[in-house]
């Protein structure tokens, strides 16, 4: 098996009738098991604990999607103790086998794909092509890595010999213990690649998903088991970031951290990883994503239509909880008034709700503190610039944030700057290209960005000037494909780990090289 043969997961097509059926199948399979309980998974076993979380449907918050067991101190001990003993035999396993159980977690996936897309419906808030999207990333992740794995081993020609003299090997080995930290935005996509990677190289891994969404985790971990993966290869281990999460970072054991999330998190373990406990004897390798503030430019020719539809998907989709929503539109003033007027107008036939319904393409936010923040930014707005749409919010049974536009406002304002993370658009008028791509290298952040233009000079200019990890031209700054745009930013939006790329394996691997004397 290639890397060459790989192929995305097609996604699915809600205007066939059939489709439509199935994903109502999997939200009536969710609602089987709506509730119920579920405990730590340590060396496979199910450890119960006397401290519970309940997992609440951000679109219904009365409605307890599961209650989870959470890990203390003691627990986090144990599950290192299984991840350092399992490791011994897991690092020795044929890369071949351990690249076999991605394949086979993936195909399990794939027939359950209605039933993950419902259970992130429910418990994320995902409308169905983003839940759907969701779990063709995760279904990606496991066959590109898989494969990249399988390449990986067969590197014989990368160190010369010399004849008559030597000959030289050069070979990838795991690094040992990994603590990974998954997002709840992508609980799914991401969870599944940060862990899927750590394990194909033949890593140990304490996962510590996000509070929000732990039945999502729970229930890879049902996939993995199924698929075949040893006991002990990843231990399932929800708690508080605050209490096991930084003890885990801190441990002399840990050998890794593989982390996305918000900037000062982010920030927080990648100090505490860089300070050396008693008894470690290794610097510790952090693999971190956090977040972004992307722009979407666009200049005098471009296709206006194309690009005012692509700021409001990619600034609206998933209600703007991802890292690479667009968050700034950067227009120069020749279309700005024509643009402003054609993302009004569209942005305004968006359906808010429940996103167990087709037809509302935007869902609620993660949860009570997602909305307090984000609706604070509503009296910023006033302040920095003008209301051209949205602005009103209701948490009296969901999360609910209408789809919120301010323009003319300021290049250095907090509405341009900061992370918002939610349905908050910000838009600024430039005078020319130059400006435009002067403002939108101005934050701390280099995730995504995109640039609406014919203008081939001005896209090479782009292409040399605008800093970011992912740059698109032409298309929306959202949706990267793994294994044809490897993912990773820039500046404060990490370590550019690029993720579905081909540098991305090799993160959670040391080199060694091995010379024979003839």
């Amino acid at each position: 098996m290639s890397i060459y043969d790989y192929k995305t997961e097609p996604l699915t097509n809600f205007q066939d009738e059939q489709n439509v059926k199935n994903y109502e199948d999997g939200i009536r399979k969710v609602y089987t098991y709506l509730g119920e309980t579920y405990d730590l998974v340590i060396d496979g076993k199910r450890i119960k604990t006397d401290r519970t979380l309940d997992s609440l449907n951000p679109s219904k918050f009365e409605e307890v999607v599961g209650t989870i067991h959470q890990a203390s101190m003691e627990h986090a001990n144990q599950a290192m103790e299984v991840a350092l003993k399992t490791f011994e035999t897991w690092k020795k396993v044929d890369p071949k086998i351990r690249a076999d159980v991605l394949f086979k977690s993936a195909a399990i996936i794939r027939k359950r794909k209605f039933e993950f897309s419902a259970l992130m419906t429910k418990e994320a808030g995902k409308p169905w092509p983003e839940a759907d999207a969701d779990v063709a990333e995760a279904i990606d992740f496991l066959e590109y890595y898989g494969r990249q794995m399988l390449t990986l081993t067969k590197i014989d020609d990368v160190v010369l010999s010399r004849r008559n003299i030597e000959r030289n090997e050069y070979r990838y080995i795991p690094l040992g213990v990994g603590i990974v930290i998954p997002p709840w935005n992508f609980p799914l996509a991401i969870l599944v690649g940060m862990t899927s990677a750590a394990v194909v190289a033949g890593n140990t891994v304490i996962l510590k998903p996000a509070s929000t969404t732990q039945v999502i985790a729970y229930k890879f971990i049902e996939v993995l088991e199924e698929a075949g993966l040893p006991n002990g290869v990843v231990n399932f281990l929800p708690g508080k970031g605050s209490e096991v999460g930084e003890y885990l970072v801190n441990h002399p054991k840990t050998r890794f951290i593989s982390f996305t999330g918000s900037k000062d998190v982010g920030v927080g373990i990648y100090e505490k990883a860089a300070k050396l406990q008693k008894d470690q004897i290794w610097l510790k390798r952090v693999i971190a994503e956090m977040g972004g503030k992307d722009a979407i430019v666009v200049d005098k020719d471009a296709d206006i239509d194309l690009a005012a539809e692509s700021i409001v998907k990619a600034a609206f989709g998933f209600s703007g909880q991802k890292c690479s929503a667009c968050s700034r539109a950067i227009i120069v003033e020749d279309v700005y008034d024509e643009i402003i007027d054609k993302v009004e107008r569209i942005t305004r036939q968006i359906k808010v709700g429940n996103p167990e319904k087709l037809e509302n393409f935007m869902g609620p936010v993660n949860d009570h503190l997602a909305y307090k923040k984000i609706t604070s930014y509503f009296e910023v707005g006033e302040k920095e610039g003008k209301l051209l749409s949205g602005g009103k919010a209701s948490d009296e049974k969901g999360y609910f944030i209408e789809p919120t536009i301010y323009h003319d406002v300021k290049p250095n304002s907090r509405l341009m700057q900061e992370e918002i993370f939610g349905p908050v658009l910000a838009i600024c008028k430039v005078k020319d290209f130059e400006q435009a791509l002067e403002v939108a290298n101005n934050t701390e952040y280099g995730l995504t960005g995109a640039v609406f233009s014919n203008n081939r000079m001005h896209l090479e200019m782009a292409r040399e000037s605008f800093h970011v990890g992912n740059l698109y031209f032409n298309r929306k700054c959202t949706g990267a494909i793994v294994g044809y745009q490897p993912f990773g930013g820039f500046n404060m939006s990490g370590t550019d780990s690029k993720a579905g790329g081909p540098d991305y394996l090799i993160l959670h691997m040391q080199g060694k090289t091995i010379s024979e004397a003839f």
